[in-house]
């Protein structure tokens, strides 16, 4: 018989950060994408913006000694409000609202800096070690970067799917019973000075918090205080909107998963439980049910001292591990799913997905597909109902905001040119009813241009109606203050040239 032939694995899609050096995970911070995450019109540029700072940074220093930005007369930016542009996304077309934030620039940079700095970066890396030190607790979520033409964003959903949902399904070998739980508003209510007491333990982080001149600022109390620079000083909550910030509440999180650890084990309960965290999301696989409910008790009282609550609306137990480890809405759309020709139909099935589980990842894959089966359609005939629809299903469902605008943008190409500006303000007055709708403001603006009307900065600054920064500006240094206002962060020449249609490229992850 001839050699057998070596097995062929199929190459990494990914890499996790902390397999990266210093230089590379820098380089990897200062990606637009990473910078800001939520799906954006591709007018949008922030690469040069932040690259200039970056190099700005490298030659020039333009922090105090407490490792915080100050401007030429040494006030602090941390004594101004607003110092972040806050982008609303309403969560479920009624009165809540998940704020996404654009950091202000300066700052951003600086922090990416500091953590990166070659000593930093390894006390971090070491600290990450540490926290992942118990196997039997596994942390899914470490930002991940891509290793091919994929987008980091796509490659950390695979990341979920490849790691949580499946791994929860391999563990239904091991274990009996599961409880699923998360952390209520986990960023808004993260406590900065715990990022340091996360890195140095908490009597180290405190004896250092600006007692000693003479002292080096360590690490954790650097993060601290930028993040209070962006937040009128506040230390309660971090923002949302950055890979970045994902990447400091996971030293907080992870913190946590070091305590319940140390809690489990005094309790002598052994080591028959497995638990996968995916960010705030807990997922507690036991064989005995009573050391699943005392686990959830431990991970609490962990979860107090840092400030941080579960959700108990979401908390639940169940002895279904296969069928529960899938997402409801998941399951739901698989035996729904089927090939439907009639366009209002195939919408109205996707309706009821979205009736049944708002603002699911289920829908808003549903919604790409649907986009695929019009984008190449060349009559479409009554666009009116189809409009109709799918502008109440991102009413009820702002996560599809991005799809939404795609598929509006193709149906607006059967409507008479006489009708689209009254249909367009139909569906602004529909919106208008819900407060802080600034990202979606910003896809109506892609599809209707420079006639569309909105209070919302990002909007106004897309055709010259705002000169200044959407970021506040005192208490930077003149310098960076003049590299933020003259550089660009729209591109006119992607502006202009875009065609009426959105293209999935533009709002398509994957």
């Amino acid at each position: 018989m001839g050699e057998r032939k070596n097995m062929q694995t199929s190459p990494k899609k990914s890499i996790c950060i902390l397999e990266l050096s210093a230089y590379d995970v820098r380089n990897f911070f200062l990606k637009p994408k990473i910078y800001f995450t939520p799906d954006i019109p591709p007018y949008f540029v922030f690469d040069k913006l932040l690259n200039t700072l970056s190099t700005t940074l490298l030659t020039e220093s333009y922090v105090n000694k407490n490792n915080t930005l100050h401007n030429d007369k040494g006030k602090k930016i941390r004594n101004h409000n607003k110092v972040n542009h806050t982008l609303y996304s309403n969560k479920d077309g009624k009165y809540d609202w998940r704020p996404l934030q654009l950091i202000n620039p300066a700052i951003y940079v600086c922090l990416v800096h500091q953590i990166t700095e070659g000593n930093n970066w390894g006390l971090i890396k070491d600290r990450f070690k540490a926290f992942r030190k118990n196997p039997n607790i596994e942390c899914m979520s470490i930002p991940v970067k891509s290793l091919n033409e994929e987008k980091d964003k796509a490659a950390q959903i695979y990341e979920w799917w490849d790691k949580i949902e499946q791994r929860s399904i391999e563990l239904a070998l091991e274990y009996e019973c599961l409880i699923k739980t998360d952390i209520s508003d986990c960023y808004g209510s993260i406590y900065t000075h715990s990022i340091a007491w996360a890195l140095h333990g908490k009597d180290q982080a405190k004896s250092n918090r600006g007692t000693n001149k003479n002292k080096k600022i360590l690490i954790g109390n650097s993060i601290d205080g930028y993040i209070q620079d962006m937040s009128y000083g506040q230390t309660n909550g971090i923002p949302q909107g950055s890979i970045l910030m994902d990447f400091i509440a996971e030293m907080v999180l992870g913190y946590a998963d070091i305590e319940l650890s140390e809690k489990i084990e005094k309790e002598n309960l052994g080591k028959d439980y497995h638990i996968l965290r995916y960010r705030d999301d807990y997922r507690i696989f036991v064989n005995n049910p009573q050391d699943g409910k005392k686990i959830t008790k431990l991970l609490t009282e962990v979860l107090i001292d840092l400030g941080l609550h579960l959700n108990t609306h979401k908390t639940q137990s169940t002895c279904n591990i296969i069928k529960d480890s899938i997402k409801s809405d998941k399951l739901f759309w698989i035996k729904q799913h089927k090939h439907e020709e009639n366009l209002q139909k195939m919408l109205l099935i996707i309706h009821n997905l979205a009736e049944k589980f708002p603002n699911s990842g289920s829908l808003t894959r549903a919604l790409h597909e649907y986009y695929d089966v019009i984008y190449p359609l060349e009559d479409i005939k009554s666009p009116l109902p189809l409009i109709s629809v799918v502008t109440d299903i991102a009413y009820h469902n702002p996560r599809t905001l991005s799809v939404f605008a795609a598929i509006l943008s193709k149906l607006m190409i059967f409507v008479s040119n006489d009708k689209k500006q009254e249909l367009l303000k139909k569906i602004q007055d529909r919106f208008s009813k819900i407060p802080n709708t600034g990202h979606l403001d910003l896809w109506l603006q892609r599809i209707s241009g420079q006639q569309y009307v909105s209070e919302e900065l990002l909007c106004k600054i897309v055709f010259d109606k705002q000169k200044n920064p959407v970021w506040q500006m005192a208490g930077i240094n003149t310098p960076l203050q003049d590299i933020i206002k003259n550089t660009k962060i729209i591109d006119k020449n992607i502006r202009d040239t875009l065609p009426p249609i959105i293209h999935k490229d533009e709002f398509n992850i994957f």
